[in-house]
């Protein structure tokens, strides 16, 4: 039996341990909590609860998907520490079916076309955090629909419809922070007609 692992009931049935299960994603946790929590510090002492949480209950961690099981924990822990709301049933999804067969424009290809990464944070910190929390899910941590259902406790259709009114949401937040930029500029220039544009 290799180290890290335990084995349960007949020889050939091996359960991956804590260490592999949730360290890989102490990170992707953090980022979640960052934007959930909003203070870095507050983040960390969310995640380091969180680790501590996985820790007690991993015996209930029947194997699968290790990412989305620790950023359930994560998500709940910053969720307890702000208040939550009542969560839905999930319902049948089919992943391939129901993702889109062309790239569309959506935050992360908005976040690689800006280089200003405050710009993108003041952003997002204008979105409610359920909008918040699915584009980190979704685009920056790539967890699929099906994923996000079983993280959020929620059906796969809510998940696809709070996607697409969290990317619109952020595209005006985006916009309105970019507005936002260009009136100083647009202001200096009315005042200095030779101004070189910035």
């Amino acid at each position: 039996m290799s180290k890290g692992h335990r084995q349960l009931g007949t020889p050939s049935v091996m359960v991956e341990s804590f260490d592999e299960v949730v360290l890989p994603h102490l990170d992707a946790a953090y980022r979640l909590a960052r934007w959930l929590m909003r203070n870095e510090h507050d983040a960390e002492d969310a995640v380091q609860d969180a680790a501590v949480r996985a820790l007690r209950y991993f015996r209930t961690f029947t194997g699968g998907n290790g990412r989305a099981w620790f950023l359930k924990i994560a998500r709940n822990t910053c969720r307890g520490w702000r208040g939550s709301g009542p969560q839905a049933p999930t319902d049948l999804f089919d992943e391939q079916l129901h993702s889109p067969a062309s790239p569309v424009r959506d935050p992360e290809s908005l976040v690689l076309q800006t280089d200003d990464s405050r710009l993108i944070d003041r952003a997002m910190s204008t979105l409610p955090d359920r909008f918040r929390e699915l584009l980190v899910l979704r685009e920056l941590e790539g967890l699929s629909y099906r994923e996000l259902s079983d993280l959020m406790d929620v059906p796969i259709g809510t998940v696809m419809s709070g996607l697409s009114r969290a990317r619109q949401a952020f595209r005006g937040a985006l916009d309105d922070q970019l507005n936002q930029r260009r009136l100083p500029e647009r202001a200096r220039r009315e005042h200095d007609p030779d101004a070189v544009p910035v």
